[in-house]
């Protein structure tokens, strides 16, 4: 039961940072100077806004080729939905596979976390947990990240063989590190 409130609570991050990464990145100079009706005479435009919260991210855009390597992932991602949230799902055969949910409704204040499983961790500016069972010993490994007040981001990890608990945690780490700078 523990096992499958991780993966749900690691499935709503995910989706939360996915999101976040589709947006807000920023046009370059000469895309604003061509663009801007300054650039043509007329009045300035408005900055453009940055993103309002994870419905403004693609869980699959969350981790670039130079993240995917460093995190020890080979394949492109493919994007589903759990519950009503969007995550990605990258597997390596034969060794582990990565979720990343982004849930822009489900605050990390509301996820049930076991006290025995769940410690808090600060990944960048963000709060959030690592949840995992060591005494399990079932290869699996969750960060939750909030994401304001009404969104949260979890990245779960699942070793092949459902083995080595401490290299799934390492290996969520490692993810959460790199997704999280995309996060509002």
């Amino acid at each position: 039961m523990a096992a499958d409130r991780m993966r749900a609570g690691v499935l709503l991050l995910a989706a939360a940072a996915l999101l976040l990464t589709a947006c807000g990145r920023p046009p370059s100079p000469a895309q604003s100077a061509a663009a801007s009706p300054s650039a043509l005479g007329g009045p300035p435009s408005p900055s453009p806004a940055e993103p309002a919260g994870p419905d403004a991210l693609k869980p699959c855009e969350l981790l670039s080729a130079t993240d995917r390597s460093t995190a020890g992932l080979t394949s492109l991602g493919q994007e589903k939905t759990i519950g009503t949230s969007r995550a990605c799902d990258w597997t390596e055969a034969g060794t582990f596979g990565v979720t990343v949910t982004l849930a822009g409704d489900v605050p990390l204040a509301s996820l049930q976390i076991d006290k025995g499983t769940g410690k808090r961790v600060t990944v960048g500016r963000h709060q959030g947990f690592r949840v995992s069972d060591r005494g399990a010993g079932d290869g699996t490994c969750a960060v939750l990240l909030g994401i304001g007040r009404e969104g949260s981001v979890q990245v779960d990890v699942t070793n092949s063989g459902f083995t080595d608990t401490p290299l799934a945690c390492r290996r969520a780490d490692t993810v959460a590190r790199l997704v999280e700078p995309k996060l509002p």
